[in-house]
């Protein structure tokens, strides 16, 4: 059975299970549609946060910026599972104790305000929108490789799937095809794993192995790779390469952006009561920690297979043959993904050879001005593909390759539905029914939200076509966002009964404002007359990169907050009796009971 036929069987027997199991548990109430009727198990709940949590950026995109930045990259790791801690310890129990549907909702009734009820819906529509780019530019992607199609039509077939199974079954619906998302990912991510770090190292966990001695050279893995990399001209591997002011901020945006998510925060809606939701978060730690212990192997072992696959001769510049690309098998999967567009390569000098070169390297740049190169033969690298070409380069069995296509799209389909939900959520349930129609019918708030998630999708596909950067990049933006805007005012509606409802509008604009207006001088998304256009590479603030200005956005909308509290009318008693009820333990002094 050649491989083509293969993905197809273990992506379309996925896509039956989802869409199965999508009909099977459709939402018929509105309850059913936002928090699943708030009846699933901890240990279900647990395990569909983690695929909700796991997208496409954790999956496809992650491993692929650690294979090609190293120890900087690492961020990501710390960022996305700190910043879980965070929600787990600080947030999602009293939200849960709060009993509302949405994130937005919760803000308008803790701040007693439809002001700042309709600021949340803002920020969490432009947090949720960016994110849910990155998810469907992971569609596209998976799509594109394993139907062997251009990734714009992999993304609309991506789309149609996510409409198939999201919109009719709402939360109910999307729960439970999480579920069987998060077993076929997992498996997907770490079976290709086992197989590539007993291949170069002999030992069956990745976790381990990286810090093995690698086969075919005996010297340590990550100190083989340290000379490959510094041979081509790169900083080592293991190398500090960026400012350790940026890898602070942006460690820290993604921990906070984390904790901010609505998507997420709504799971912990789901489970009947509050001892629940503390036990779903700890069952989510346990099935994250499956695939984030595993990722840094697998970003070291993939850069360390390319680079012995593609440059074997290190410094002398030679390197495998055009004939060898085109005939030998053991590089098939380089012309399988060129017809993605994700993968290119040019002989430049005619000379036969794909070189691959670094101007930090003088050898190989007195090679290059000598033969006339102009940036290295291997053009076009997208580094999202790497996690799924990953089986492909080493040679793995073609069953493996058909089950990180299902995996793949499962980690982007999954956190895409979550995604939609909460937008659909916050359409329907805080702007339609909250404000604009606060008398419509559950059956009409039910078709309003239906109606708004496939809207959503359309302008996800839409923005999903030019993304701002790589999947993992685009999701970074969306995480600071949600840190500048909505984790300051979640923290201070529960923990502080100072802030009011002016200050908490006037905080969350603040750092919506001022974090978008960086990001969009700092991408050049502006025109400045008599200035150059601001890229990563010249940062307004130092070294400060558009990826990390969330945690300053938050810290100005903590300040404003703050201070614009102190300016005006204090918080009324009934709220302060509220913010100490939902903090309090039931049975410690007058707390009140779980709703």
């Amino acid at each position: 059975m050649d491989q083509f036929t293969l993905n197809l069987l273990f992506v379309g027997a996925s896509f039956a299970l989802y869409i199965g199991i999508a009909i099977w548990a459709r939402a018929g109430s509105t309850s059913e549609f936002y928090a699943a009727g708030r009846g699933v198990h901890p240990v279900t709940n647990g395990m569909a946060t983690a695929a909700d949590w796991m997208s496409a950026a954790s999956f496809i995109s992650m491993a692929g910026l650690i294979a090609f930045t190293g120890y900087d990259n690492s961020s990501f790791l710390m960022g996305w599972t700190g910043g879980y801690v965070l929600l787990a310890l600080l947030l999602a129990p009293y939200l849960r104790k709060f009993g509302k549907f949405t994130v937005s909702e919760f803000i308008g009734d803790r701040f007693y305000s439809s002001t700042a009820r309709m600021v949340a819906v803002v920020c969490l529509l432009v947090a949720s929108i960016t994110y849910v780019i990155g998810q469907m530019q992971g569609v596209g992607i998976a799509f594109g490789r394993f139907l062997e199609i251009d990734t714009t039509w992999g993304l609309l077939i991506g789309s149609c799937v996510v409409f198939a199974y999201a919109v009719f079954g709402g939360m109910k619906g999307v729960t439970y095809t999480q579920v069987a998302q998060y077993c076929v990912l997992i498996m997907a991510y770490t079976i290709p794993a086992v197989f590539i770090s007993l291949q170069l190292t002999g030992n069956p966990i990745p976790a381990l192995g990286l810090f093995g001695t690698d086969i075919a050279s005996g010297e340590p893995l990550l100190a083989r790779l340290d000379q490959i990399v510094r041979d081509l001209g790169f900083a080592e591997y293991t190398a500090a390469h960026g400012s350790t002011i940026n890898m602070v901020l942006f460690t820290l945006t993604l921990m906070i952006g984390t904790a901010g998510l609505p998507h997420v925060i709504m799971r912990f809606f789901t489970v009947p009561k509050v001892s629940d939701a503390r036990w779903s978060a700890g069952w989510t730690l346990v099935f994250i920690a499956l695939l984030y212990l595993t990722a840094p192997a697998v970003g070291a072992m993939a850069r360390l297979n390319i680079s012995e696959l593609m440059w074997p001769n290190g410094t002398n510049g030679e390197a495998v043959s055009v004939e060898a690309i085109d005939n030998d098998p053991e590089y098939a999967w380089m012309a399988t993904w060129q017809k993605t567009g994700l993968l290119g390569w040019e002989d430049k000098n005619g000379d036969g050879k794909i070189q691959y070169y670094n101007d930090q390297n003088a050898e190989l740049q007195a090679k290059a001005a000598e033969n006339g190169w102009v940036g290295n033969e291997l053009t076009n690298f997208n580094r999202d593909i790497l996690v799924l070409a990953n089986p492909e380069i080493a040679s793995l069995p073609g069953w493996v390759i058909g089950l990180v296509a299902a995996g793949g799209l499962a980690a982007a389909l999954s956190t895409a539905a979550g995604l939609l939900l909460a937008i659909s959520s916050a359409v329907s349930h805080d702007l339609l029914k909250g404000q604009l129609a606060p008398n419509m019918s559950e059956k009409t708030e039910l078709m309003a939200a239906r109606i708004s998630m496939a809207a959503a999708i359309v302008v996800a596909v839409i923005l999903g076509l030019n993304p701002p950067g790589f999947a993992a990049q685009t999701v970074a933006l969306a995480f600071g966002i949600a840190a500048a805007s909505i984790f300051p005012a979640l923290m201070m509606g529960i923990f502080s009964t100072r802030i009011n409802n002016t200050g908490a509008v006037a905080g969350m604009l603040s750092g919506l404002v001022v974090t978008l207006v960086y990001i969009f001088l700092h991408k050049g998304w502006f025109f400045i007359p008599d200035t150059n256009s601001f890229t990563d590479a010249n940062p307004l603030l130092g070294p400060v990169q558009s990826t990390s200005f969330g945690a300053i956005g938050a810290m100005i909308n903590f300040a404003v907050a703050y201070f614009v509290s102190g300016m005006t009318k204090e918080t009324p008693q009934e709220i302060k009796d509220l913010v100490q009820s939902v903090r309090i333990p039931r049975g410690a002094g007058g707390a009140i009971e779980d709703h």
